[in-house]
């Protein structure tokens, strides 16, 4: 087993939300998958519901990453995790409610993703 000494500094905080981001991404794909299962089926949004759950998965370990191997992308990092609440969390409140106010929200949230990409991909590297 390999042991990562990681650097004394507020880093720490993106770690634990980037944690946390995949821990609820995880529980909130098996609920969907599972107890929600004939619910989502009903209201023919269970492709709503495995998106929102893959991008938040997804989004939650590059937030991993940047936290990791890159802690000063913080403008990257916040992008991701807005992108993450605003796109996914509005897909699963449509998946629930159909609520198509709620839904504008994604859109929001996915130019906050490609804005996060775009700032990881040709932002300086300052350390």
């Amino acid at each position: 087993m390999v042991f990562v000494d990681y650097p004394v500094r507020s880093d720490w905080i993106m770690r634990i939300i980037a944690a946390v981001c995949g821990l609820i991404a995880v529980a909130l794909g098996a609920f969907g998958a599972h107890a929600l299962r004939s619910t989502l089926a009903g209201l023919a949004t269970a492709d709503i519901w495995q998106t929102a759950s893959l991008y938040h998965l997804v989004h939650s370990a590059v937030l991993l990453c940047i936290a990791l191997a890159w802690p000063r992308a913080r403008l990257s990092f916040w992008l991701f995790f807005v992108g993450i609440m605003l796109f996914s969390g509005s897909l699963y409140v449509f998946s629930l409610t159909g609520l198509k106010t709620v839904a504008m929200a994604a859109p929001v949230g996915g130019t906050c993703l490609m804005a996060g990409w775009v700032t990881l991909a040709f932002g300086r590297r300052r350390d």
